[in-house]
């Protein structure tokens, strides 16, 4: 367990948001890169990353897109790494390692040597130096190197901030901070040089499944305007470029019956110094042996709502991919995936996310696969 039963499957990181970055390196002629999936050679690329657009919801949901449904047929899906969640893809697809070497390894972590838990999304602990905590040469660092000009373009706050600087220093920011902007931002810079990398991100889709749930009508509209922007930069593509769309996780919607309180009673704290994660990813940290019976206490509590498993076992099924010995204490002692529609909510300490509809985190296809399409102007 987990590979590959009728819910779960072990991230295959050599067709993954990992494989994707050093393949359109590789196409944009840059040494040293692996062209793992196969991309034609281009002088321009662009990769659109949609928050929260997993292949599972757009080929449900393709109706409310037009123009991405008709990219499907051409497409593929790709898987996003263990654990979906935002930081984690963000940071494989800058670097174009697996989560185990980058090391933003969830939404929420331990600090190693401490009893801090690091939010590797918002960041907000001055300690934690995001240049250390990631050491490794970002792709848009490479890039530059090799003479393609770099651009990251997002939503303004995210300047500066300490996940932008764990995986995407290097390139040059351009804040974008709504989707008419993304869409002539890309354009510009695409047209700005003769080789280009852009980054675009988009983090509204996920924003509505967490609130209003996927299956809701705020989420469905709001994939349309998607469409909309995917269209309008396949429509400024200037001549020899590839658009890439693809997205960091799926999602899940849950219902108050489905949340399961992992917070209030002893039965879940019994030999655990901190918990960690997100309601469908947990990390828990351990008291000194304690993960053994921790492992076995919670697997008997959560029967088939949830997957769960010693870091030992997590890494020896290789869910991180390899993993760095700087990296290793950072994962839980014990690491629950849930199942199903499943939410392991702490509606104490974390009120707001546990009242949330839509959850992401585990590894069900729901969650793991995400969409690589590709529109092309190359003669």
């Amino acid at each position: 367990m987990p590979a590959d039963t009728d819910d779960f499957a072990t991230p295959r990181y050599e067709s993954s948001l990992a494989s994707l970055t050093p393949s359109v390196l590789a196409s944009l002629g840059v040494a040293g890169e692996a062209d793992l999936l196969g991309l034609p050679p281009v002088r321009r690329a662009c990769v659109l990353l949609v928050d929260g657009m997993g292949w599972e919801l757009l080929r449900e949901y393709r109706a409310h897109a037009p123009f991405l449904a008709g990219l499907l047929e051409s497409g593929t899906a790709i898987a996003a790494g263990c654990p979906t969640t935002t930081a984690t893809s963000l940071a494989t697809m800058g670097t174009g390692l697996v989560p185990g070497h980058h090391g933003i390894v969830g939404y929420q972590v331990a600090i190693p040597g401490t009893e801090r838990v690091l939010n590797q999304l918002r960041w907000g602990d001055p300690e934690v130096v995001p240049e250390d905590w990631q050491p490794h040469t970002t792709a848009y660092q490479r890039a530059e190197r090799a003479g393609v000009r770099t651009a990251y373009i997002a939503a303004d706050a995210y300047r500066g901030s300490g996940l932008s600087r764990a995986s995407a220093r290097g390139s040059r920011y351009v804040g974008a901070d709504s989707i008419t902007e993304l869409a002539v931002r890309a354009g510009e810079e695409l047209a700005g040089d003769d080789r280009v990398f852009a980054f675009v991100y988009h983090s509204d889709l996920d924003s509505f499944g967490h609130a209003c749930g996927v299956d809701s009508p705020y989420w469905r509209l709001h994939l349309g305007h998607v469409d909309r922007l995917a269209e309008q930069i396949a429509d400024s593509l200037p001549p020899d470029t590839a658009l890439y769309i693809t997205a960091d996780h799926g999602m899940v919607d849950t219902a108050p019956e489905t949340r399961v309180d992992i917070e209030s009673g002893p039965a879940f704290n019994a030999g655990v110094r901190l918990r960690a994660g997100e309601p469908r990813a947990r990390q828990i940290y351990t008291r000194e042996g304690a993960a053994p019976d921790v492992a076995a206490a919670w697997r008997e509590l959560l029967g088939e709502r949830a997957l769960v498993l010693t870091r030992d076992e997590a890494l020896a099924q290789g869910l991180f991919g390899d993993v760095e010995d700087a990296v290793r204490p950072r994962i839980g002692d014990v690491v629950a995936l849930a199942r199903g529609n499943t939410a392991l909510v702490a509606p104490e300490s974390e009120r707001t996310v546990s009242r949330l509809i839509g959850h992401h985190g585990s590894l069900t296809a729901d969650e793991l696969r995400v969409p690589l399409l590709r529109v092309s102007t190359v003669a």
